[in-house]
């Protein structure tokens, strides 16, 4: 059975599932793994922080720290997966990141356990509390919203 064909039951996805859903391939593709998403509603997501990882080249060279803009990136690809369960095209759009914060550096050796869930939406659109946690404490939360661009979404320009 294809992820395309699942029910609305609670699922777990390898990388080559991941990869059905959401058109992100390496070095873009951030999640390792999801280990539960209810589609539509809520996911859980891995990604695991290796060192040679390109962000670390140049951010920073003596004190390597993954950036903001990939943590936030990791978060929207896991809602992503929970907006593509429901049926959506298979590009969605980061359309909005609101309430970020960054509550502690990430490193090389980190494993980040991702989290998103739906708030809020309408036609085309999703808006998720995400948070990534580091051996259980929050590193970064915020909210974000996805929009499906083949549902011409009237939530902000796309």
């Amino acid at each position: 059975m294809t992820v395309a064909q699942s029910s609305r039951e609670s699922l777990s996805l390898n990388n080559d599932q991941i990869r059905e859903l959401i058109p992100h391939r390496w070095p873009m593709l951030l999640l390792d793994r999801v280990d539960k998403v209810e589609p539509g509603v809520k996911g859980t997501a891995i990604k695991n922080v290796a060192g040679t990882e390109i962000w670390f080249q140049g951010h920073f060279p003596d004190e390597a720290i993954l950036p903001g803009v990939v943590v936030i990136e990791a978060m929207a690809q896991l809602a992503g997966v929970v907006f593509a369960l429901t049926g959506t095209s298979k590009i969605s759009y980061l359309a909005g990141v609101r309430s970020m914060r960054f509550r502690r550096r990430i490193v090389p050796g980190d494993q980040l356990v991702l989290t998103a869930e739906r708030s809020a939406g309408g036609r085309g659109f999703g808006e998720y509390r995400v948070s990534a946690r580091v051996d259980g404490n929050i590193a970064a939360e915020g909210i974000i919203t996805i929009a499906d661009p083949a549902a011409g979404s009237t939530h902000g320009e796309v």
